[in-house]
């Protein structure tokens, strides 16, 4: 048996070393192609395809803060205000990736290698500013900001509440 695969081999080899002539003949080129079409438009095509992926990029990576808003708020939403470990370390973050970011808009956008993406680092910062928005309002709602005067001087009395709401069981 390994005798007529030897054989089977060898006849294979010997018809491919055959049929591996050179071909001299040009082909014909297909129905509705130019060479000179492709190569006067091909060098203009190119420049405006990187200008224009390089403005794609800038501006996704410009929008890319206000694309974390919608996920931000339902972290905060679902931390809680509650001051615990857990809803202090969210609020820690809120706050300082969207100022990291910003400290580093300039190495952020200085890859993208254009002068004109003025406008995107704008929405950009805009976008990290709407994230620290987020991030005060819930230091807010959890009572950790300063918004009365009692909350900076110790001899004026906190404000006194004037109405209570709560839940409760309903009795019949």
């Amino acid at each position: 048996m390994s005798g007529k695969f030897s054989n089977k081999r060898q006849k294979w080899s010997l018809e491919n070393v055959k049929s591996n002539r050179v071909v001299t003949e040009a082909l014909a080129s297909p129905p509705a192609y130019s060479n000179s079409f492709v190569t006067s438009s091909n060098e203009v095509s190119k420049k405006t395809d990187v200008s224009r992926l390089i403005t794609k990029k800038s501006w996704d990576l410009a929008l890319a803060p206000l694309k974390q808003v919608p996920m931000n708020l339902f972290i905060s939403y679902m931390a809680g205000n509650s001051i615990s470990i857990f809803p202090i370390m969210m609020v820690g973050m809120l706050l300082m990736r969207p100022v990291q970011a910003i400290w580093a808009t300039k190495s952020t956008f200085k890859m993208m290698e254009t002068s004109n993406a003025i406008l995107q680092m704008i929405v950009y910062i805009f976008g990290n500013l709407v994230n620290i928005g987020v991030a005060l309002y819930k230091c807010h709602s959890m009572g950790l900001l300063p918004t009365h005067a009692s909350d900076w001087l110790a001899f004026v009395e906190p404000p006194v509440r004037i109405e209570y709401l709560g839940g409760g069981i309903i009795h019949h």
